[in-house]
């Protein structure tokens, strides 16, 4: 036996760098993946969409869908457009400034601030929102529809229309202390 170096297509492989991978900055969440079927004249034919949750757990959260024939291509296509549709939301004391109804058709989220301790009292597609954006006390309730999709553009909804005491103090044109 020789112990020649081999002449084939393997060798030269021990001096290649192994690919890191890139740690990345946000928080990116799969909340539900779907099965889709389409008949045709041959049968039936299945694509998959996948809902993303992507989050940089200081404010800034979004949601997307995405769809492709295969789960991995629907999911990466998902995140992508989510960290594209990102928005900022107001984090008070590590919870919302007020209490807030989001609607999205039949789903309504309440999201409800909380004390400190308390933690994030919330079921899957809401918990998964929320901890993206970065809460860290919150009360929630899913009323309403529970479809996943719905219930996540619901709790996005409502963390859009959530203002600080100092946006409103900024619109009325008065001090923060005449509103509170």
């Amino acid at each position: 036996m020789s112990t020649a170096p081999q002449s084939d297509k393997r060798a030269g492989r021990g001096n290649r760098k192994p690919r890191e991978k890139k740690e990345s900055e946000f928080i990116e969440d799969v909340v539900k993946i779907y099965r889709v079927s389409k008949v045709v004249k041959g049968g039936r034919r299945f694509s998959f969409s996948a809902v993303a949750v992507v989050g940089d757990g200081k404010g800034r959260v979004g949601a997307a869908m995405g769809k492709a024939s295969e789960v991995p291509e629907a999911i990466r296509k998902a995140i992508e457009k989510a960290k594209r549709q990102m928005v900022d939301v107001p984090i008070v004391n590590t919870t919302v400034p007020h209490e807030i109804i989001g609607r999205a058709d039949a789903a309504r989220v309440m999201l409800k601030p909380a004390s400190l301790g308390t933690g994030v009292v919330a079921g899957g597609p809401v918990r998964s929102v929320l901890e993206a954006a970065g809460y860290k006390n919150i009360l929630t309730k899913s009323l309403g529809s529970n479809n996943p999709t719905n219930v996540v553009w619901a709790t996005i909804n409502g963390l859009k229309e959530l203002e600080t005491a100092e946006q409103i103090a900024a619109k009325r044109g008065l001090e923060v202390a005449e509103i509170l």
